[in-house]
């Protein structure tokens, strides 16, 4: 299975949109974090993020099928953030989120560190992230009494 990352492009906010409802959609009805989730947010607010001069957006193709998007913030100098990344459903369990991840630190070699956040409550998300070399940072947020938010940092060797 090949990956590639698409440079989004402004006009790539409804696409981005409904991938990005889909693949957070089970997630938002499981834990009901209406003022986090991705899935409740609007096609204006992916825009908007498209259009920031400090991130980027990627399209997720695997052999050619649209399979997510991942989204790359660069803060002060070194430090990158990513938020979100999601894939689809129908790709998930296929190593997808890793290969998209380590093909984004390619692209960004200059890298110091490393950050996101992920439920607590998803236990593979967090598996995927701490044998990627993340490691939790000990800062959490408590969305309600369904949903932890963790966050993680990966620092690079130079």
């Amino acid at each position: 299975m090949n990956i590639s990352l698409q440079k989004a492009v402004e006009s790539d906010a409804e696409l981005i949109f409904d991938m990005q409802v889909r693949a957070f959609l089970p997630l938002l009805e499981k834990y009901r974090d209406y003022d986090t989730s991705p899935a409740n947010e609007t096609v204006e607010q992916v825009r908007a993020r498209i259009s920031q001069p400090q991130s980027s957006y990627y399209l997720i193709l695997t052999d050619g099928q649209l399979a997510g998007a991942i989204r790359v913030l660069w803060r002060e100098e070194g430090r990158y953030w990513i938020s979100p990344v999601f894939i689809l459903p129908e790709y998930q369990g296929r190593g997808l989120a890793q290969r998209t991840i380590e093909r984004i630190w390619e692209l960004y070699p200059e890298a110091a560190s490393w950050q996101l956040a992920t439920l607590l409550e998803e236990a593979r998300n967090c598996y995927l992230y701490e044998k990627m070399g993340f490691v939790r940072t000990g800062e959490q947020k408590r969305l309600n009494e369904r949903a932890t938010l963790v966050f993680y940092q990966k620092v690079c060797s130079s």
